[in-house]
Order: structure tokens, then C-alpha cells, then sequence
């Protein structure tokens, strides 16, 4: 919430420089059609320098299992983390907005970066 007690909405950047929607964004609109279809989050963590692992699932939920849904450049991750903030998030991709919450947690002591559909 802000100052005056209203929570603020972020408008990630859904466009590059030449116009187009940056592939980093389209990557998480891709994901997130997975997490509303299963009711659940986007989960990424980092698998060594290059590459980051993506789940989808719940991680609060202990006895829930994260469904892998394979790997996406470290570089992709880098973006999607300067193109959105934590908290709410809001992008449009192909006429298609999503919002989500962006979050941290730790996974048996591994940082990871929770999309949780709003």
C-alpha cells in the first residue's frame, strides 16, 4: 500500500525499443496460462550460472509436489526480474493482461522467485 493507504498497481513495460513485446514477458505470460489453468503459482530458481529451473505448484504447501516444467535462461530471468517488481504486477501480452504477485521464499534453502495469478 502507499502512503494514502491504497494499494498502487504496477504496469510492467510490455514493449521493447522497436515496439514488440520483449520474449522474456511472453515466456511468463506462457507460464502463467499453465498456473491459472492449475490453480497454482509459477516457481523459478536458479540451477547453477546459465540456466533456471521452472515449477509450477504451490510452494507453501509442504506436502504438495512443484510440477517441473523445464528451464529457461538465466539471462530471460534477469529481465523478467527488471521488467517486473514485488508485489503486484500487471502485463499485457497479445491483448491477453495478467496479474500477478511477485514474491521470494526459500525451497530446501534455495532462493526462488514465486508469479502468484491475482
Amino acid at each position: 500500500m502507499d502512503v494514502d493507504g491504497k494499494m498502487g498497481n504496477a504496469l510492467a513495460s510490455t514493449s521493447g525499443s522497436d515496439g514488440h513485446t520483449p520474449e522474456s514477458l511472453r515466456t511468463l505470460a506462457a507460464y502463467l496460462e499453465i498456473s491459472l489453468e492449475e490453480g497454482k503459482c509459477v516457481v523459478v530458481m536458479r540451477r547453477g550460472t546459465d540456466l533456471c529451473s521452472v515449477l509450477v505448484g504451490d510452494p507453501a504447501d509442504e506436502d504438495g509436489k512443484l510440477t517441473d516444467h523445464g528451464t529457461i535462461s538465466a539471462g530471460v530471468v534477469d529481465e523478467l526480474l527488471k521488467r517486473t517488481h514485488v508485489g503486484l504486477n500487471r502485463i499485457t501480452v497479445d491483448d491477453q493482461t495478467y496479474r500477478f504477485f511477485r514474491s521470494f521464499t526459500l525451497i530446501s534453502d534455495v532462493g526462488a522467485v514465486v508469479f502468484t495469478p491475482a
